[in-house]
């Protein structure tokens, strides 16, 4: 069997923590793994690492690599980009016409989100085991999990006839439906949350794309590169859209554990250890008569009094309140700050890249203060800037900076100045992470005033033709 692990989504629920540039996925809460990372550990007591493969994007590249070599490096050379963020019908095409083009026609193939929380894990690698056994006799398993209270955050699935033991016809899939419906769904009992983790045979997927999502089936009879070639071809559609609500070989099988898709500050909230007063803290709080309040911090002290059922969510340059029980608003929320421009949405003051971080640390309209961290053994391009010129002061470790035709080390408590227009590149050859303190002034300082002439990270002219593990 193999494993789908799907991490190109972009979800905007947890704002301002997920962002665009750093989206939930790479989250984590309260520990060290992030909600990839236990995904893919989740699979690793059970099944050999040469059955996981994740898909991603281009823009998140980089850092499913930096988390997977965290943990399973071999896995890096079992990442599959997709050209553009699509849904995810496309980016399971895509995964299936690469596996066809390793040879792994005859096989089942489960497909899981990144950024789901399962609890016990032996619980659903049991059920796993049941559906590949289903799926070989050509079902289209979904794990449906079996609700403990009304929940408007998920899609559900109304179960049908009991066609073997822990095993259903699906009768009808529901979007997310109103409090009302919710609270009905519960009483009723035939419903569950729809988990959107499923099991399929190849062979199967096939045989069933033809009949229901023909756009798809065709490019899947092409080869794998030409597959590629086309996917922004592919219709922006979501597997359930595309094949299991319509399919007639579907079916579910009901899960009893915990889950979550950590998609809102409730969901969090829920998930956390709580203190005598129900309250869930990270960071630096001091609170005093607060009650049943999720309140997450960063740097700063956030101090409370007589609150009660609230969340607050403190970024560097962003502050969250909110009810509880009103967190699925964030996504309006985040909306209407996009229509407004607003950065925040997309941006974070820290943004990853794939030789390191940097932070902003203050900017105004002709300078820029950044703290940038460089990892060992790795280095920013080749690069110029015609608007502004630089000046680094080393805080940690030791520098190799090239500028012009000059190479030269920079050690902790020294700095160097790069004139504006003046080809230059930073590296580190260290063992220890590099940071230093970057100080940007010209006319115009935004990210995008940079010319890069060399790039090992391939930055300078992006490959379409990306398909597994190419990146370097």
């Amino acid at each position: 069997m193999k494993i789908i692990i799907l991490a190109g989504g972009s979800g905007t629920r947890l704002w301002p923590y997920s962002r665009s540039c750093f989206p939930k996925q790479f989250l984590h809460f309260g520990d060290q793994r992030s909600l990839l990372q236990k995904t893919i550990e989740r699979f690793l007591g059970r099944y050999p690492l040469s059955a996981l493969f994740i898909v991603t994007n281009q823009a998140y590249y980089h850092l499913v690599k930096r988390q997977v070599c965290e943990i399973a490096p071999a896995l890096e050379n079992q990442i599959l980009i997709e050209p553009e963020a699509r849904n995810t019908a496309p980016a399971i095409a895509l995964a299936i016409s690469y596996l066809q083009k390793m040879g792994s026609q005859d096989e089942s193939v489960l497909v899981c989100s990144s950024d789901h929380l399962i609890s016990p894990p032996e619980t659903f690698l049991d059920a796993i085991a049941k559906a590949e056994t289903l799926a070989k006799k050509g079902k289209h398993v979904i794990f449906g999990i079996r609700p403990h209270k009304p929940e408007t955050g998920y899609g559900y699935i109304k179960a049908h006839r009991l066609i073997e033991p822990e095993v259903y016809e699906v009768e009808e899939f529901v979007e997310k439906p109103s409090l009302e419906l919710a609270e009905q769904y519960l009483l009723e009992g035939h419903y569950l949350w729809n988990s959107g983790i499923f099991l399929f045979h190849i062979e199967t997927f096939l045989q069933e794309m033809k009949l229901y999502c023909p756009i798809l089936s065709e490019k899947l009879q092409t080869p794998f590169e030409q597959c590629l070639e086309e996917f922004k071809e592919m219709p922006n559609l979501s597997i359930d859209y595309a094949l299991m609500e319509k399919s007639k070989k579907t079916v579910v099988i009901p899960l009893d554990l915990t889950w979550s898709d950590v998609g809102s500050w409730d969901g969090v909230y829920e998930l956390l250890e709580k203190d005598e007063n129900q309250n869930v803290k990270m960071g630096n709080i001091f609170d005093i008569d607060t009650q049943n309040c999720l309140i997450i911090g960063g740097k700063h002290l956030i101090s409370t009094i007589g609150l009660k059922d609230l969340f607050v969510i403190e970024t560097d340059d962003a502050l969250l309140i909110g009810k509880k029980g009103e967190s699925q608003r964030v996504k309006h929320l985040v909306e209407e700050l996009k229509k407004r421009n607003a950065k925040e949405p997309f941006e974070n003051l820290t943004s990853h890249r794939p030789w390191g971080k940097f932070t902003i640390l203050e900017e105004e309209d002709r300078y820029k203060i950044k703290r940038i961290v460089v990892d060992p053994g790795h280095r920013l391009s080749l690069q110029m800037h015609f608007h502004r010129s630089e000046h680094w002061v080393v805080v940690k470790g030791t520098a190799k900076v090239t500028i012009g035709n000059k190479e030269m080390l920079v050690h902790e408590n020294e700095s160097i100045y790069v004139p504006k227009s003046e080809t230059h590149r930073l590296e580190n050859p260290g063992k220890v992470a590099l940071e230093l303190i970057e100080v940007q002034v010209g006319e115009y300082v935004g990210e995008d005033d940079i010319v890069r002439f060399e790039d090992i990270y391939g930055r300078h002219q992006e490959k379409q033709e990306t398909s597994v593990g190419e990146k370097s």
